[in-house]
């Protein structure tokens, strides 16, 4: 998921992957850079969009070579778009694009599969954000502050990895800014998981595994 507050943009994703009911990985890292200044954050097959990451990256390589600059996000963005739509009968896969440039600030697109792009102020994806929008919706304010976009984020994601199956393991954020992009990890252990979201047929809590 990604959110827009006063001076950039927070993204964060869960580490789960799963093959069915098989987790395979726990630990993922479903972000992938496009460029010093974008990010990918994908949700679906993880084959697709690795595919799509890779292809996009080089495609904003030879941009930069061409120019001198860094491409600004939304030219990023619409590669994206690009890719997927020429190839929607193919791919299974829903991404954001996020990103900050001195033209624009902070910027967030959604491109869900089919090859639509969409600028937001925020947006979920993936199999845990059926689980969360109206949280989102509900807390989301637009002059959020870093600290308070940070919390939205991580709070959020614990929502849909304590709800959904698919979702879980540890937490990947950045918060990309002017100054540039800053990392934070959260082991699985450490991610507020709200078990009193899913109770049994007698309201007690179920389990819930990282």
């Amino acid at each position: 998921m990604a959110c827009t507050f006063n001076g950039g943009v927070v993204i964060g994703s869960d580490g789960r992957v799963s093959t069915g009911t098989y987790i395979s990985n726990r630990s993922s890292n479903k972000i992938a850079p496009l460029s010093d200044n974008v990010y990918l954050l994908r949700s679906g097959s993880a084959a697709d969009t690795q595919a799509v990451s890779d292809y996009v990256s080089h495609m904003v390589e030879q941009l930069k070579a061409e120019r001198g600059e860094n491409p600004n996000v939304e030219v990023v963005a619409n590669l994206v778009r690009q890719l997927n739509y020429q190839n929607k009968d193919l791919l299974l896969g829903a991404m954001i694009v996020a990103g900050y440039d001195a033209r624009r600030g902070g910027q967030i697109y959604g491109c869900p599969i089919g090859g639509t792009i969409s600028r937001e102020d925020w947006t979920v994806d993936g199999s845990g954000s059926t689980y969360i929008w109206g949280f989102c919706d509900e807390v989301f304010k637009p002059d959020f502050t870093r600290a308070e976009a940070e919390q939205f984020v991580l709070e959020a994601l614990g929502l849909a990895m304590s709800t959904d199956a698919s979702s879980g393991g540890c937490v990947r954020m950045y918060t990309l800014t002017e100054s540039g992009s800053e990392y934070r990890y959260v082991a699985g252990d450490q991610v507020p998981l709200y078990q009193g979201s899913s109770t049994n047929d007698l309201g007690e809590p179920l389990p819930v595994f990282g």
